[in-house]
């Protein structure tokens, strides 16, 4: 097992540390709130010495992932952080980075998007780009944080796609929290060197990157993308079981939390699976056999082994801290819906409407958009949640969507 210090980090110092250990070659990036202390700590260890990073603070967010593509293209080892406004202005060149497979990593401090103006959390920012072909992996805490950090880097790697690991603007960006950190020199062999593979200034062998790729074969490379993120579950789940054992902790691509004789449940990402963990337990001991299901990675989303997990709840509720601005369901709840219906079995016809259903399939799984623009989320809050899932049970229907917490 690894040797470790328990120390008090913030959210943001956390993730900077870990960056210090995989000592990336480039580190490109533009200050946003609240994510800028993860790009100012990193420079304070370049201006120290403590990793020998070429660090480009740049002009923009687009120039930052725009200087990333470039080192990464370069073979060099890459990384950056941005929040909500910088996501949405790199977007453009997110999608350039995944299609060039260029296994970048940005720390991403959840924000929500404007206007109006907010500088609070939401998941808006990272929902925004779920189909940008990066990676996704979401963080309960600090400590999650930074060991995703250093698992991201290791994932991006062996997948050759890139990825963004995410926290709670605030709530775990800025809040103070107990972190175990790693010895350096067991991060630096768990991360390993960088397999260079094709690079630009490889002049031995020279490759062409970005050429103009139309009807002839750019389906086929968006398909061979697609296979990418399909393929990275297995990779992903093959670094956490290293992880584990060099390190003790084991990250899947979901956590159950008391799901196995659970009635009802709610899946929640982010912060707010620890207080809704919190009221499980209250509940539990008043003899409710509620659970929850946490997803980790969005991007791969793990649709199978979710509706594998969910399979025996009586009542579910999805709780997405982002809207689709749509009039259906979040993002979350909406990928949780098609997860349970593509798994569902057997199917057959209902003659009213002529279509094709399952017998067995949740009939109602209510959403609650909640805490956009930092918006409290309190346990009473989740109780009514837990509430409404106990009514569900007993026959009572829900609303398809609830904005909970929203003064009408």
């Amino acid at each position: 097992m690894s040797k470790s210090n328990i120390v008090a980090r913030t959210g943001n110092e956390a993730m900077a540390e870990a960056m210090r250990q995989i000592n990336p070659d480039v580190v490109a990036a533009y200050p946003i709130t609240p994510a800028t202390e993860i790009a100012q700590i990193f420079a304070s260890y370049v201006a120290d010495g403590l990793v020998d990073t070429e660090f480009v603070p740049v002009e923009s967010e687009h120039s930052a992932m725009s200087a990333c593509i470039g080192a990464s293209a370069a073979g060099g080892r890459t990384m950056t952080g941005t929040s909500s406004q910088g996501l949405a202005l790199m977007a453009e060149m997110l999608y350039i980075a995944s299609g060039l497979r260029l296994p970048i990593v940005l720390a991403d401090v959840n924000r929500a998007l404007s206007s109006p103006i907010n500088i609070h959390c939401d998941h808006s920012d990272t929902m925004m780009v779920r189909d940008a072909g990066w990676i996704q992996i979401f963080s309960e805490n600090a400590q999650e944080a930074y060991d995703n950090m250093i698992q991201a880097m290791k994932i991006a790697e062996t997948a050759a796609l890139p990825a963004m690991v995410t926290t709670d603007g605030f709530i775990i960006s800025h809040g103070m929290e107990r972190v175990e950190i790693f010895d350096d020199k067991d991060v630096k062999d768990f991360v390993g060197r960088k397999k260079l593979g094709q690079y630009l200034l490889n002049m031995e062998k020279p490759i062409t990157l970005g050429a103009l790729d139309l009807q002839d074969y750019y389906f086929e490379h968006r398909r061979q993308l697609a296979q990418a993120m399909i393929d990275s579950k297995a990779v992903i789940l093959d670094v956490a079981k290293k992880f584990k054992e060099k390190f003790g902790r084991y990250y899947g691509l979901f956590e159950s939390y008391k799901l196995d004789d659970a009635d009802c449940a709610i899946v929640v990402m982010g912060s707010t699976a620890g207080t809704a963990k919190v009221v499980a337990d209250g509940l539990r001991a008043k003899g409710v056999k509620a659970g929850v299901l946490k997803p980790r990675v969005f991007r791969p989303f793990p649709k199978s082994e979710i509706a594998d997990a969910l399979k025996n709840i009586k009542a579910v509720a999805v709780m997405d801290r982002s809207d689709t601005i749509s009039g259906n369901e979040g993002p979350l709840a909406l990928e949780i819906k098609a997860a349970l219906f593509d798994t569902s079995a057997p199917l057959g016809i209902n003659p009213e409407q002529g279509r094709r259903i399952d017998a067995n399939i949740k009939k109602e799984i209510p959403d609650y958009i909640f805490g956009l623009g930092g918006r409290e989320i309190g346990l009473d809050d989740i109780g009514s949640v837990y509430k409404d899932l106990g009514e569900m049970i007993d026959g009572k229907n829900r609303a398809k969507v609830t904005y909970l917490g929203v003064r009408e």
